[in-house]
């Protein structure tokens, strides 16, 4: 999929936001501080596993990817755009993957899951900047990019609190969206490898 293909028309949205910060006195880093934050308190409502906390998990998810938006666009208004400003946004945005995903498991205890969802899109990650490090390029392809998952979570969160214990084929919402991360996460990982085997060779 992904929402990424559709990263130029949230751009629009973003002006507002971007004079906010800028008025605030923010930093691109420091926004991007405030973004994993958002990402810490849903990974714990997501945890807490009750209704009203997984609909305040979705939003915190939503704050997170937008600010995660806001803090590329501030840096550029800001003429500050910098290797280490990338290098923390990236990491951050692993941690917050982490925080998140380890709480929705951590919410229905289904911790297994929770790993191999974890693993799969780290080493979806991992694939992308591995094959850049070799000289192949940055490789951003894959059934589902950050912002699909974060779209993904957070509809799942709302179903989660207004269905309370809602299944399908015998299983929760929100351990179908782990294994549903785990299964995308590492074929997409094996795809970004085979192609830049392919290409090596």
């Amino acid at each position: 999929m992904t929402l990424d293909q559709f990263r130029h028309v949230a751009d629009r949205g973003l002006s507002p936001f971007v004079r906010v910060a800028d008025a605030l006195g923010l930093s691109p880093d420091g926004v991007s501080v405030v973004a994993f934050l958002f990402a810490v308190a849903a990974g714990v409502a997501f945890g807490i596993a009750e209704p009203i906390w997984y609909v305040a998990g979705s939003v915190l998810v939503l704050l997170n990817g937008w600010l995660d938006l806001v803090d590329g666009a501030l840096a550029r208004e800001q003429g500050v755009a910098s290797s280490g400003g990338d290098l923390l946004d990236h990491v951050l945005d692993r941690y917050a993957d982490i925080v998140i995903l380890v709480g929705l498991a951590a919410g229905i205890e289904r911790y297994g899951l929770g790993l191999a969802a974890v693993t799969g899109v780290l080493m979806t990650s991992y694939l992308g900047t591995q094959i850049q490090a070799v000289g192949i390029g940055r490789e951003y392809g894959g059934l589902l990019g950050r912002a699909d998952r974060l779209a993904l979570v957070g509809i799942v969160g709302v179903v989660a609190a207004v269905v309370p214990g809602a299944l399908v084929a015998d299983y929760g919402v929100v351990a179908l969206l782990l294994g549903l991360l785990a299964v995308v996460g590492h074929l997409t990982a094996l795809q970004r490898f085979w192609g830049a085997w392919s290409d090596i060779d």
